[in-house]
């Protein structure tokens, strides 16, 4: 497998990571792999983007973070159902993890938020800045603070040059997933 994580780069919970073909970690990036994180192929997690929650991450082939992304896989509870600190022994608190989905050929602008359980459908894109609270559909940009719909995206072309690129260099990723 090839992959580059950048010197830079801060991992916490290593072990819980598993990376895909020709994917890409930058530095400056704060990754807490919590109870287990997928990176597939081609992916790609910008500088200063941070991973964090303690929960899981699933990030499908081809799939990008543009710099200072926020994903977040788990929460205190906010209502008074624990202490709410990470100086707080965990008996005291009410931490609740979850899972982001990231699907195949999502690219996230800059700056985005991903809030825990969201699952963003493949071919999505969504503008700098955006706040994803909710699950967003296949092959739509979403755009805006509150991330609304804004146009689809075409997939045809970006399919095509996926099998073009994967013939190109000889990679069938089904075989080395």
């Amino acid at each position: 497998m090839s992959y580059k994580i950048y010197d830079g780069a801060k991992i916490i919970n290593r072990d819980n990571l598993t990376i895909g073909h020709n994917s890409q970690i930058d530095d400056f990036v704060f990754f807490n792999c919590g109870e287990e994180s997928v990176l597939g192929s081609f992916v790609h997690i910008a500088s200063f983007c941070s991973i964090i929650g303690g929960g899981k991450l699933y990030m499908d082939d081809f799939s990008g973070l543009s710099a200072g992304c926020r994903i977040i896989t788990g929460s205190d509870d906010f209502l008074g159902g624990g202490l709410t600190n990470p100086t707080v022994p965990d008996k005291y608190t009410n931490v609740k993890k979850s899972t982001v989905r990231i699907g195949k050929h999502v690219i996230l602008g800059a700056n985005v938020t991903v809030l825990p359980g969201v699952t963003i459908g493949e071919g999505a894109a969504v503008g700098a800045g955006a706040l994803v609270r909710k699950d967003l559909e296949p092959w739509i940009i979403y755009v805006g603070l509150d991330c609304k719909p804004l146009k689809a995206r075409p997939s045809d072309k970006m399919l095509s040059l996926e099998k073009q690129l994967l013939a190109d260099l000889g990679i069938d990723l089904e075989s080395i997933q």
